[in-house]
Formats: structure tokens, C-alpha cells, sequence
């Protein structure tokens, strides 16, 4: 289903506006809304949020893949997995923004390893808000070793939740499943987490 959802919201109907409007498009604080309407399965809303991001996040991709190609089939990918895990963002932990722009680079890497071919990633994302949250931090820091270095900082509990959250795409409850803890003790370590990586990355 996921994927029909993603290949719908690319040939939109003219005629379902979802209840958005052109102007709740344009406002900056409808994205974390839209997610939050795609979280309840809402298919308009992943097709306003595809329209909305999928430039800039494609952006991102390319600089990491550097194929036109490939850099659409790793915001392809991430918007079906953004479909799937919806639920799992929270505004407490980061913006959409770059909530997005997270699963977009894992996709992205991934892809880029799959091609044979190393990559650096030395731009950061557009349209970071204002403020950034751990979630931008983490996501636009330039030196992976640097950001492999605060990761090893956390305790194996912190790093192993917040690694399947925000490598793998997980949600909270995909983790607390994998790891065999209580939801509320998982939602705790990646709180802890985050709060350890921003203070280690900031500048």
C-alpha cells in the first residue's frame, strides 16, 4: 500500500484538495500538520507533503548519489517509508524538516553503497528551521567521523535506539519491539540520546 500511496501522491487528482488549501500550502507551519495527517493515513496529505518537499529532498539526494536516477529513487524510497512511519515523529525530538531529510540521506547512502561508489557528503541539507532541534544537528553534521565519535559517546542502549530510529526508520514501537523493552523505557533512551548528540555536535 505504501507504494501506492507515494506513486498516487506524484499523479495527483486535480479535484481532491484534502481540505488544504494553496495559502496552507505556502504557510511555513502546516509541515509538522501534514505529517501528522499522513500518520493517520491520510493520502491527500502525503501528496501535498510530496509536492511540497520532494524538490529540496531531492536536492539533498543528489548531492549524496550524484545521479539524477538514483537520487529519485532514494526520495521514492523514503517517501514510502515516511508513509509507513508517520507515527513515529514527534516535534519534541526535531522538525519534519529535517526529520525527512534523515530518512532521505539513510536512503540515499544506501543507495550509494549499493552503486559501488563512496560518497561525501559535505553540503548542508536546505531549509533547516530556525533553532535547530538534535534531529538537524545530527542530520547536518559535515564530518562523519565526528558524528561516529558522539554516537560511541552514548551508552550501547541509547545508541542502539536511536541508530534503529533514525538509520533504520523505525518507529518508537518497531524499537521497543527489536530491542524486547518497554515502549516508554525505549521513548526515554532516545530522549537522553538526542539531548547527548546535540550537545556534542553543536558548534
Amino acid at each position: 500500500m505504501g507504494n501506492d500511496a507515494v506513486a498516487a501522491s506524484r499523479h495527483p487528482n486535480p479535484g481532491d484538495g484534502g481540505g488544504m488549501t494553496p495559502k496552507d500550502l505556502a504557510a511555513g507551519g502546516t509541515l509538522d500538520a501534514l505529517i501528522r495527517q499522513v500518520a493517520g493515513g491520510d493520502r491527500v496529505a502525503l501528496r501535498h507533503l510530496y509536492e511540497r518537499e520532494s524538490p529540496r529532498l531531492y536536492g539533498l539526494a543528489l548531492r549524496i548519489v550524484r545521479r539524477p536516477d538514483a537520487a529519485a529513487d532514494a526520495v521514492q524510497d523514503a517517501f514510502v517509508q515516511i508513509w509507513r512511519n508517520a507515527a513515529s515523529f514527534s516535534p519534541t525530538m526535531g522538525s519534519g524538516g529535517g526529520w525527512m531529510a534523515s530518512i532521505v540521506r539513510y536512503r540515499a547512502l544506501d543507495m550509494a553503497r549499493r552503486l559501488g561508489r563512496e560518497t561525501l557528503v559535505d553540503t548542508i541539507p536546505d531549509g533547516v528551521d530556525d533553532g535547530p532541534g538534535p534531529l538537524e544537528l545530527l542530520e547536518t553534521a559535515r564530518d562523519a567521523v565526528r558524528l561516529r565519535r558522539c554516537l560511541e559517546r552514548l551508552d550501547d542502549k541509547g545508541r542502539s535506539a536511536i541508530t534503529l530510529a533514525f538509520v533504520n526508520g523505525l518507529s518508537h514501537a518497531q524499537v521497543a519491539e527489536h530491542l524486547a523493552t518497554p515502549l516508554g523505557t525505549v521513548k526515554s533512551w532516545i530522549r537522553r540520546g538526542l539531548a547527548s548528540l546535540k550537545e556534542c555536535l553543536a558548534p
